[in-house]
């Protein structure tokens, strides 16, 4: 069991100590406790356990293959008041899930307190399904965010046992004021997002990849030495958030920076089951001007060189805040300068990058890449280029729906989508499929319309068609049902319409067939008649051209 603590060449005049507490939403009710934890860089065989208090305690963790029989227990450590302690778990078995129990007490009490159970996922095994999880441009630095809104989209991904969860950056900002924002304003900035974090990413790891807005750009880091947003902002987000370093798991940047900066955890890719994962930092090479445009921008040659790296993964997804780092839209300004090579229609990728292969666009097409992930325009957007998907992210705060759709759809060609949520990708052997999870207030609900955790649009990469059907199907057949006990009926409701008439079967508990009905095709719900029934426990199925789901009733008379 390994301790890390990181060193920060910050004067501690510069450093607001600000009370730390994790945040539980339950509708308009926010409930305080003294600690928060963040996971992060997952392996085969580690997780990092990042735990802040705002109180000084003594802790150590519980750990198990099984929930509640904790077999390992790490050592009992004391924590630094206000600062993160990065506890690594190693010696784990590969494609496991493991449970774990932080227990504390406060310093000058004698009884420890235990926490809820928690749980990860080490590096799932080639040919293995799972789920991983994709926000941005949280912006709850600035009026664009709201908290209330964003703790429901993260309760939403915690409902989605998802292995981990990307943000594709705006996430602490601010650098709308660069050249006054100072070392405790980051701190305050980097320190806030661990409270609504900590309600989700105690179960799945965290990862960052940088926005325009974190400030961490190369014209930044060259002014006034490390007096500037982008020194600051790596500082803290190294010192707050435990992101991938080059090891024998991760690669990454490599390039150590001074002035105690090391490793800048910006840029990484790792493998996890069937898939590549690939995060790009398309800031910290631009250091010409504060807003890089045409071929000012750039990724580094040292960074293009670690990317332009083939891959044998069946499935490939590389992430940024956005194609060429600024800008509107996604495969429109893909096929320009360093991205796609064109400029004024004629291609100039050779005269301004000698030595360099292909434009990334087309060295991601080469690789074979899936999906290519961004944010940055606040929508949801699909496009598609030569056989290659490009995903905007919608925002998980945005309270009014439409942000991105009034500022920024006409930038794209194809599906836009307002709303706010996450993007849940699940990926199997046969395929993977991309869904929009939808986030509503409670207030936006009451219509009856609107319903939180709704899928706005899916689409599937890879699968076959007979895959792609089969699917479809099975969702047509996904229901409830409930028993009335004033009416003594059974409520029927399928989650979609058919174009096929189903039929709904009645079992009892011992299999035998009790009853049954027809759900006429373009209906959704029906009631079943449940006065002759006796009181017990019952399984309605539902079947549509031989597929069938199923479900328990409780009948209570």
């Amino acid at each position: 069991m390994n301790i890390n603590y990181k060193l920060l060449n910050v004067k501690l005049s510069q450093i607001i100590f600000i009370s730390r507490f994790i945040l539980y939403f339950n509708y308009n009710i926010l409930i305080a406790q003294t600690y928060d934890i963040i996971l992060g860089r997952p392996t085969d065989k580690s997780i990092t356990i990042s735990i802040l208090f705002d109180k000084e305690c003594e802790f150590y963790f519980e750990y198990s293959k099984q929930s509640n029989k904790y077999t390992h227990s790490s050592q009992t450590f004391t924590n630094k008041l206000n600062t993160p302690d990065e506890i690594d778990l190693i010696n784990l078995e590969a494609n496991t899930r493991y449970y774990y129990k932080l227990n504390y007490r406060i310093k000058g009490t004698q009884t420890y307190n235990k926490s809820a159970e928690f749980y990860f996922q080490t590096q799932r095994s080639p040919g293995k399904s799972f789920k991983f999880l994709v926000e941005a441009d949280e912006h709850l630095y600035d009026k664009k965010g709201v908290k209330s809104m964003y703790l429901i989209t993260l309760q939403n991904q915690a409902k989605d046992s998802a292995d981990f969860m990307l943000s594709l950056g705006d996430i602490f900002g601010d650098d709308h004021t660069p050249t006054t924002t100072k070392s405790a304003d980051m701190d305050a900035l980097h320190k806030d997002y661990r409270q609504f974090l900590g309600t989700a990413c105690q179960n799945m790891p965290f990862y960052v990849c940088l926005g325009n807005h974190e400030g961490e750009t190369g014209y930044y880091l060259k002014q006034n030495g490390t007096d500037n947003i982008a020194y600051y902002g790596t500082i803290w987000r190294k010192f707050y958030y435990p992101n991938p370093y080059p090891n024998e798991f991760y690669t990454g940047n490599k390039t150590l920076e001074p002035n105690g900066i090391g490793t800048p955890e910006n840029y990484y890719a790792w493998t996890w089951g069937d898939a590549l994962f690939v995060v790009l930092d398309v800031y910290r090479d631009c250091d010409i001007n504060d807003k890089p445009q045409n071929w000012d921008w750039t990724l580094g040659k040292t960074q293009y060189d670690w990317f332009k790296n083939a891959s044998s993964a069946k499935y490939k997804f590389v992430f940024s805040h956005h194609n060429r780092g600024q800008g509107r839209g996604g495969i429109v300004p893909a096929k320009g300068f360093e991205w796609g090579g064109l400029d004024n229609t004629k291609d100039k990728f050779s005269t301004f990058r000698k030595g360099w292969d292909l434009p990334i666009h087309q060295l991601m097409v080469k690789n074979e890449v899936t999906v290519f992930f961004q944010g940055h325009d606040h929508l949801y957007a699909k496009e598609e280029m030569d056989g290659l998907v490009y995903q905007e992210v919608p925002m998980p705060s945005d309270s009014t729906y439409e942000i991105g759709m009034l500022a920024n759809a006409d930038a794209y060609t194809d599906v836009t989508k307002g709303g706010t949520g996450h993007i849940r990708v699940n990926v199997e052997p046969k395929g993977v499929t991309v869904d929009f999870v939808r986030a509503y207030l409670p207030k936006d609900t009451l219509d009856g319309i609107r319903k939180n955790g709704e899928i706005a649009y899916s689409y599937t990469v890879g699968k076959s068609q007979s895959d792609v059907e089969y699917d479809e199907k099975i969702k047509e057949n996904n229901f409830s049902i409930t028993h009335n006990k004033t009416s003594d009926i059974l409520e029927f409701q399928a989650s979609n319409t058919s174009l096929n008439n189903r039929l709904i079967e009645l079992i009892d508990i011992q299999g035998n067939f009790i009853k049954s009905k027809i759900l006429e095709k373009g209906y959704i719900s029906t009631d079943i008649n449940s006065s002759d029934l006796n009181s017990g426990i019952y399984v309605a199925r539902l079947i549509n051209d031989k597929i069938s789901n199923s479900s328990k009733v409780i009948i209570i008379k």
